[in-house]
């Protein structure tokens, strides 16, 4: 830059903020976002309580209490999800876990209100009405956080719930230990009880209790019930919140009915059946399983389910359901498509969220009707399964999460798809008929491998 060429730019700058300093305009002090009535700036802090993860697998790791002064058995799992800790935590099917994050900071941005949000009454603005995990364990809590939804801090709000936390611990170890050994029994404790690991007879396995009727509503009720859009039935293994609002939001009027509702004698009120995710072993609710069989072979009008109901309609299409070694938690697991239906193009890898411990077995011949329809790029564990166009069925499975909350929206038009078909069936031309399918289990599990070699 030539020296005249820099003096006239520093004269240019003395001259504009002469005129700025005469000037009546005034620059407000940048604030942090929470509204000034909440206590961010005088935290509720947590009193100094030792607390311990004890694992039956023997190891302890030791820390700082938050949230509950309670100590609580569980099963210990992780989630790889870097935001939405409000949205995992009130997620059902986290019912009975221990649920360690492996985001180094939780909390950051508290916790909001979970009244309706406008326009979905009868929903919660979270996943649940409340906290459902048994526990939380993460590295550093926020005592202090910023958000314009923020109304209480998450020590607060756990302490609400009765849900002991723990801070100051090492959660990449403990990860690392679940993806070796599996998901593993544990106990947060806190206070004096801390120090001692309790003996292998008393920790509690939740996987050994139907989860599911703890987790669903004990009376069917309606949502939107003005709606102009189809009749949709909505079997509760214990739905997250979001499921329902990505149905209302398209119009659906939507009948929530308990796990163990006996839907064949009313099926005929409704456009279209769907099967919500839930907690726990899907073989605890083999009864439902029979019932949802007995659907699919005497209805013809469209299913679709969701993590526990996908595996659920596995169970009735004659699969297997087996537990994985640590499941799959968090927002970033990739699924490839091998099947063309509605919104779906087979072929595209879908980023999608996920929590789940059980899952189907991919065999080397599905049953008659029946065919793939995603495939995990990492494990290679079934994601989808589909109605084949011979069955003559219209039905879905995936046990990931369209509606996500948190997480990446690649297969939300899912449920467009869905409603669509619900809405006008087989004379609007169906969405949901699978086309350019891979049969085969030898055939998905090649796909699977170039997927992931790519």
């Amino acid at each position: 830059m030539s020296i005249a060429r820099a003096l006239n730019l520093r004269a240019t700058t003395s001259a504009l903020k002469s005129s700025l300093s005469k000037s009546s305009i005034s620059i407000p002090k940048r604030t942090l976002a929470t509204p000034v009535n909440t206590n961010l700036y005088t935290p509720v802090l947590p009193a100094k309580i030792p607390a311990a993860l004890h694992l039956k697998s023997g190891q302890s790791y030791h820390g700082q209490s938050f949230g509950s002064e309670n100590s609580k058995f569980g099963e210990t799992v992780f989630s790889t999800s870097i935001t939405s800790y409000t949205d995992s935590m009130t997620d059902p099917s986290y019912l009975g876990q221990i649920l360690v994050f492996t985001s180094p900071m939780i909390g950051n941005y508290g916790v909001p209100s979970n009244a309706s949000a406008p326009g979905f009454p009868g929903i919660p603005f979270l996943e649940s009405s409340g906290i459902q995990c048994t526990g939380v364990v993460v590295s550093d809590v926020a005592l202090k956080y910023s958000h314009y939804q923020a109304v209480e801090s998450l020590h607060e709000w756990c302490q609400r719930y009765d849900v002991p936390g723990i801070t100051g611990v090492d959660t990449r170890a403990i990860t690392s230990l679940l993806r070796d050994q599996g998901t593993t029994l544990g106990k947060l404790a806190v206070g004096d009880e801390a120090s001692t690991a309790p003996s292998s007879s008393e920790y509690w396995d939740p996987s050994q209790e139907n989860l599911v009727a703890k987790a669903s509503t004990k009376q069917p009720y309606t949502l939107n019930p003005e709606g102009k859009g189809p009749k949709i039935a909505l079997l509760d293994f214990g739905t997250k919140a979001n499921i329902m609002r990505s149905l209302v939001s398209r119009g659906a009027v939507v009948t929530v009915l308990p796990w163990d509702y006996d839907f064949n004698s009313v099926r005929d009120q409704f456009d279209g059946l769907f099967l919500s995710n839930g907690p726990g072993d899907p073989k605890q609710i083999m009864e439902t399983a029979m019932r949802i069989r007995t659907t699919i072979d005497e209805w013809d009008r469209p299913i679709f389910g969701i993590c526990m109901g996908h595996q659920v309609l596995g169970l009735a299409a004659g699969l297997e359901a087996y537990r994985m070694t640590f499941g799959n938690r968090g927002h970033n697991q990739p699924v490839l498509a091998l099947a063309s239906s509605g919104s779906i193009s087979a072929g595209r890898v879908y980023v999608t969220s996920q929590n789940h411990q059980y899952a189907l077995k991919l065999t080397e011949e599905f049953p008659e009707g029946w065919a793939p329809f995603f495939i995990n790029c990492n494990d290679s564990s079934v994601e989808g399964i589909i109605s084949t166009p011979e069955s003559g069925k219209r039905v879905w499975g995936v046990q990931f999460h369209p509606e996500s909350a948190g997480g990446p929206l690649d297969t939300i038009e899912m449920f467009t798809d869905f409603v669509n078909e619900c809405q006008y069936g087989r004379a609007g031309g169906s969405n949901m008929i699978a086309g350019e399918v891979k049969i085969g289990g030898s055939d998905a599990k090649a796909a699977a491998q170039i997927s992931a070699s790519a």
